[in-house]
């Protein structure tokens, strides 16, 4: 089981490492439309910078701090200020950029005229240069302190400081004058409430003198008044607090009685069990009772099963049962009874406690009306007298702190200074974040353009779309191999294609092959071409021939004529031997295409070409036939139809899948689902992509390695014997007739 998970988990790193690879190969491919996004928003990110107007920054310093008085007075002594609040600042930050602070800063410093000046307009109001200011101020705290900076930004360093200066000094008048409104302000309510005082104060005065003047307000009358109002307020408390804890009692014995009255009502033989049940119902009779019952029922029971119903002990138990049952029911009327009983008793209790508080309310209520126009009058004067003590405080106070030297709640610490250089554009981080933007950009378009691309680039690609093996992965820039010698680089990937077409072979009788491709260019005729000099290498009799037609390619490769060829022979103007030529590569053979009349178009599907193909059958051990696209002309098609095997070249990275995908179900519909072997990848770019290096690169890296390891005497001499063999891979490459 561990081993599975231990499966399933390298299994699922290896996805995630190919997934990632994916993306790296998309990267690798489409890095040139990367670097032209990236150096194109790069280029413009500097070019627009370097036409930005450049702006300068001057910052001032001040402290601000909450209007509190240097020194407090009565109510303030030993009161602890608060340190940091972080609301307060908050707003004025807010204050600060106000068109109360900066209204004041444009008419002082005329700035309006100034930014009419610099945008070339007859006028710029107080609105319109008070945007354009809020836009170039800036406010923040200073970390850690009450110190809040002032930054200011133009184009003019000297205009920068000034407007950062005058932002603070506004901002210092604007708190000094709105400290000292406050004041004032502050002092005439003050006035005007102590004076409305004085007059409340005389009014009740007068009242509690009218009231001695009667004699009601002695002193004697006023102690003696209190203290029976406190003996009535305790009795009536404590009377109040028995009558609350009586109806508690009277509540719980009316739920209680209520319980047992219905069940009396509806279930009389379970009463007795519910009061037993319950102890603060039941009693010892009624407990030892039920418990005889309990007994006597099961020595009844017993006696029944052993003596039956007539038996005298039988008789006598149901005598004992009948005097318990009886017993039990008088108990049970009894606690009913007393429970009821002592229901009405606390209830009567509760009619003489609430007749003796009313009875008490009503002397409190006698006592106190005698004498509580005294006691309001007197309460209300020293109410009064309170209030005003505490407002003369509060005034005396004020005056004295506006009398008293007090330190500036603004005070400016750093005056703006004019800037050395411009901070803004910052040139080197807008064309750092353009670089980053760029890159973005670069990767979403490179990834764009990789899911709009349907072409083939993957083997399984190949074998998901066409539902056909690959039998061979060809290198990028591969030329003929009879030019380049059979220890190429290139000749391996050939090998592999040959030794894949052999296995794939259904009989071994299969020896004439063509070459097809969707479209022009893909490589076919290189492929054939290069397949059939490995053949020849490997010791085959090998044949091949430009059926082409249309626009042959193979006698360039060779640098021969195309003068007379397959169509001499197909049109019965010369025989085999005659068109037939050697090549320098032993045991390979080259059949021209020769010139083709208007007039023999669809010469390939004719009697002459079947019995061509029969003949070359006969005389080689494996013979290939070059061929057009097959989706634009019939000659492939037919070929397809008359030899036995045909592979599909793919380029890659060339044509959509479908069109792939349609040259192969053409190939199968006129040659039979076995004809098709397989598919070639052709033209892959392996030093860029290196999906395809596990196919093709190891061959090349042994190769070199290989070469490197051989001593220089056995490379000179290999050289040598290619030169006088004539074959040196120059465009001189001899190709003479056969026979």
């Amino acid at each position: 089981m561990e081993a599975t998970h231990n499966l399933a988990s390298a299994a699922s790193s290896t996805d995630s490492k190919l997934h990632f690879l994916d993306y790296w190969r998309i990267i690798r491919l489409r890095k040139a439309i990367i670097l032209t996004v990236l150096f194109l928003v790069v280029a413009t990110v500097t070019v627009v910078t370097s036409f930005l107007t450049p702006m300068y920054m001057s910052t001032a310093g001040m402290r601000v701090e909450k209007d509190n008085p240097d020194i407090s007075i009565f109510g303030g002594m030993g009161m602890p200020q608060p340190q940091f609040d972080a609301y307060y600042f908050n707003t004025e930050f807010e204050v600060l950029k106000s068109h109360a602070i900066l209204d004041v800063v444009i008419t002082r410093l005329k700035l309006n005229t100034l930014y009419a000046t610099r945008l070339k307009v007859p006028e710029v109001t107080v609105q319109q240069a008070y945007e354009i200011v809020s836009r170039n101020v800036e406010v923040k705290q200073r970390k850690n302190t009450s110190i809040i900076e002032i930054s200011a930004y133009d184009q003019d360093k000297i205009v920068a400081r000034n407007v950062a200066d005058m932002v603070a000094e506004v901002y210092e008048d604007y708190r000094s004058s709105s400290r000292n409104l406050r004041q004032v302000r502050g002092l005439t309510t003050l006035s005007n409430q102590l004076a409305n005082l004085e007059l409340q104060l005389t009014a009740a005065q007068k009242v509690v003198d009218d009231f001695r003047a009667q004699g009601i307000g002695t002193a004697d009358l006023s102690s003696e008044t209190s203290q029976m109002i406190s003996l009535w307020s305790q009795t009536m408390a404590r009377l109040d607090a028995a009558k609350t804890q009586l109806r508690t009692e009277v509540a719980a014995q009316e739920q209680i009685v209520a319980t047992v009255q219905r069940i009396k009502a509806t279930e009389p033989d379970r009463l007795r069990y519910f009061l037993s049940s319950s102890a603060s119902l039941t009693t010892p009779e009624l407990t030892a009772l039920i418990g005889n019952l309990n007994q006597a029922r099961q020595r009844q029971e017993s006696q029944l099963t052993q003596l039956g119903p007539e038996h005298p002990d039988v008789r006598t138990t149901k005598r004992m049962l009948n005097v318990i049952n009886e017993q039990i029911d008088n108990e049970v009327i009894g606690i009913t009874s007393s429970l009821e009983s002592k229901l009405a008793g606390n209830r009567k209790q509760v009619e003489a406690l609430e007749k003796d508080l009313a009875d008490v309310q009503s002397r409190l209520a006698a006592d106190t009306a005698k004498s509580a126009p005294y006691i309001r009058a007197k309460q209300q004067l020293e109410a009064t007298q309170r209030t005003r003590s505490a407002m003369q405080m509060e005034y005396n106070q004020q005056l004295i702190n506006g009398e008293m030297s007090r330190e500036s709640s603004v005070l400016i610490i750093d005056h703006a200074l004019p800037g050395m250089k411009p901070v803004k554009p910052n040139k080197p981080l807008f064309i750092a974040a353009g670089g980053v933007a760029g890159l973005l950009l670069g990767f979403l378009l490179a990834f764009f353009i990789e899911y709009l691309d349907t072409s083939v680039k993957t083997i399984d690609d190949v074998e998901q779309a066409l539902g056909a093996p690959v039998l061979g992965v060809i290198p990028q820039n591969v030329g003929a191999l009879i030019k380049e010698g059979p220890d190429s680089p290139h000749a391996e990937a050939y090998r592999v294609l040959r030794t894949n077409i052999l296995f794939s072979r259904t009989d071994p009788d299969q020896r004439t092959m063509t070459v097809v491709s969707g479209g022009a260019g893909e490589g076919k005729s290189t492929t054939i071409f290069n397949l059939a000099t490995i053949f020849a290498q490997q010791g085959s009799r090998v044949l091949i021939v430009d059926s082409d037609l249309r626009r042959p390619s193979l006698h360039k490769i060779l640098n021969v004529a195309n003068t007379i060829g397959l169509t001499n022979y197909l049109l019965r103007q010369m025989k085999l031997e005659e068109v037939v030529q050697t090549t320098p590569q032993a045991g390979l053979d080259f059949l021209p295409s020769g010139k083709l009349p208007s007039s023999s178009v669809g010469i390939l599907n004719s009697q002459q070409m079947k019995e061509f193909i029969e003949e070359v059958r006969a005389r080689y051990d494996f013979v290939f036939f070059d061929s057009p696209p097959i989706m634009g002309v019939s000659d492939a098609s037919i070929l397809a139809s008359e030899v036995d095997m045909a592979i599909l070249v793919v380029q890659y990275r060339k044509y959509p899948q479908q069109m792939t995908l349609r040259a192969k179900q053409m190939v199968e519909k006129i040659g039979g689902p076995g004809c098709l072997l397989g598919v070639v990848l052709n033209n892959i770019n392996i030093s860029q992509d290196s999906y395809y290096y596990y196919y093709s690169g190891y061959y090349y890296d042994y190769y070199s390695k290989n070469e490197d390891s051989k001593p220089e005497s056995e490379k000179s001499g290999k050289k040598r014997k290619k030169t006088e063999s004539g074959s040196t891979g120059s465009d001189d490459t001899e190709v003479k007739s056969k026979y």
